[in-house]
């Protein structure tokens, strides 16, 4: 394999999904880390150049990728970046069009989203010590998260400007650095105005600026330290393993259409710019609306002979 082409045609690449396609930083090294294993598919099988990428050696590298043990899904989203550089690399002529085919590849599981109860959730908003100023920052990372539905870089973004405590809204920058406006309830509230009045106060210092929740030292808090707060409540509220921040998002939206919201207005609020990827917490609400039906109904169940 040629290392300094592909070194330069990633440089390239990582500059056109940051500079054309406003995608953050944490995406486009996603990306590049999907395109790794490529490469090393590419070393081990003594690929000289990205033009003898073709669609029978495509299809093998997807097959290797399974041999080696990786998850359908994993493969499934190095497909997806895959697509996007060949799709790059064809458009500026570093190679002849693009060699995999529109469909047909490898499809996604459809998995149902993960999420809790009603009565999860408020266990996990209700786990930190609001006595400290401390707890009542992670009590207003919980509720904020659950409450308006949001991706764990979207709290992470969030200012004090962000916030309006009177409308109960906030303003988001979302996938492809697109903003949007989001709604928040009473108990968000209720945990936005505490913080804010009591707690960042205590944390803030001349070097945080506009940030929202702010770390010890005064910094803005990272992505991976919310992450990790929402595990660490989760275990002391007494929920299963493998409750992360977009459980709660999509716990905000099962319960939003479990309350009767209209989808398209569950769309809007999520960011979401397709309803096919809103469509998936239908089967969800379908699903208990069956149980409920089962259990509650006289003539549910066939009769006994």
């Amino acid at each position: 394999m040629d290392e300094r082409e592909w070194a330069s045609a990633l440089q390239k690449f990582s500059t056109h999904l940051t500079a054309e396609k406003s995608l953050a930083a944490l995406t486009v090294r996603n990306y590049l880390t999907d395109l790794a294993s490529l490469a090393e598919y590419m070393r081990a099988k003594s690929i000289p150049q990205l033009e003898n990428l073709d669609r029978i050696t495509l299809r093998a590298y997807l097959a290797w990728l399974v041999q080696l043990g990786y998850a359908r899904s994993s493969v499934v989203r190095k497909l997806s970046a895959l697509r996007s550089f060949l799709r790059w690399l064809a458009k500026e002529g570093l190679i002849d069009g693009d060699p995999l085919p529109r469909r047909g590849v490898m499809k996604r599981e459809h998995r149902l989203p993960d999420f809790l109860s009603q009565h999860e959730s408020a266990r996990l908003v209700e786990a930190p010590d609001a006595s400290t100023p401390v707890g009542l920052r992670d009590r207003a990372i919980l509720e904020v998260t659950y409450g308006a539905g949001l991706r764990v870089s979207e709290v992470h973004g969030l200012g004090v400007s962000s916030v309006n405590l009177r409308a109960r809204e906030l303003r988001v920058i979302g996938k492809g650095s697109k903003e949007r406006m989001v709604l928040f309830g009473e108990a968000a509230s209720a945990a936005l105005y505490a913080y804010l009045g009591e707690a960042r106060p205590h944390l803030a210092n001349r070097t945080s600026g506009n940030a929202l929740f702010l770390n010890r030292f005064g910094g803005r808090l990272t992505q991976r330290s919310i992450q990790e707060k929402v595990r660490r409540y989760a275990a002391r509220a007494g929920l299963r393993s493998g409750v992360h921040t977009h459980t709660l998002r999509h716990s905000f939206a099962t319960h939003l259409l479990e309350g009767g919201a209209d989808l398209r207005v569950v769309q809007d609020l999520l960011g979401h710019s397709s309803p096919a990827t809103t469509q998936i917490y239908t089967h969800v609400t379908q699903g208990k609306a069956r149980d409920v039906y089962m259990a509650a109904h006289p003539r549910a169940e066939q009769a006994q002979p």
